[in-house]
């Protein structure tokens, strides 16, 4: 069965045709799981490359990495269930610097349990934050969730979290994706690819290294909604280095 892929880095960029695709039905377990991905459609043969997400990062590579720029004005639009994710897409006009590039932020969503490892370790959720620059090049800064104290701007989200899939809802409160960032930027940096068919490689991986909290209920809310989880297994580094 055919349907609308509304992800880029786990999700297409719904608000840009470049990241948009009429594709194969695919999941998360069967048939048309990970593993089997790239046997789907010739669309997917990326989903076998060297270069894939997520990844368990770990041997850090030192290195001077500049600090990222947060210019976030705030504020969300829509929130919506895709049946893979839960996706909040931004207004426009918020970005982050990196590079010296500014990327804006498109939209982002979340994964029970994580999809990136850190030495090893698996979170209970992860965020991933998406931007683009003018040319369609993509930044996913990725936020991992450990289980403690209630969230507060996910308890806005999911207040108003649509439960059935292909819903989506306008957001009735201001829901920054700001208040998702622990206060300290530190981060790792790595090349990889979607999370996601079509598996796209090319993408700017930042993994902030202070984990946020959420509460058990709100990760175990999210879990329910999806009825299974949606993490990719971690993919091979191969010749990648992970940098600190």
């Amino acid at each position: 069965m055919k349907k609308t892929i509304l992800f880029a880095i786990g999700m297409a960029l719904a608000t840009s045709p470049a990241f948009s695709a009429e594709g194969i039905h695919w999941g998360y377990s069967g048939k048309t799981g990970p593993a089997d991905w790239a046997k789907l459609s010739p669309e997917y043969s990326s989903c076998d490359g060297k270069n894939q997400s997520p990844i368990n990062l770990d041997g850090f590579i030192p290195a001077k990495l500049v600090p990222l720029v947060f210019d976030y004005k705030g504020g969300s639009a829509e929130i919506l269930n895709n049946g893979h994710t839960i996706q909040i897409n931004a207004r426009p006009g918020s970005t982050v610097g990196i590079d010296g590039i500014e990327f804006e932020l498109k939209q982002y969503h979340f994964h029970a349990p994580s999809e990136n490892l850190i030495k090893g370790k698996s979170f209970p959720m992860e965020a991933h934050l998406v931007h683009a620059d003018q040319n369609g090049n993509i930044v996913v800064v990725a936020v991992m969730f450990t289980a403690g104290e209630a969230n507060k701007a996910l308890e806005k989200a999911w207040n108003q979290m649509p439960k059935t899939e292909g819903e989506k809802l306008a957001l009735s409160s201001d829901i920054s994706p700001l208040d998702l960032l622990p206060p300290n930027h530190a981060y790792y940096r790595f090349n990889g690819s979607l999370t996601t068919p079509p598996c796209t490689e090319g993408v700017r991986w930042v993994v902030i290294k202070d984990a946020v909290s959420a509460s058990a209920a709100q990760i175990e809310e999210f879990a329910r909604v999806m009825h299974h989880p949606n993490n990719r297994p971690v993919q091979s580094i191969n010749a990648r280095s992970v940098l600190e």
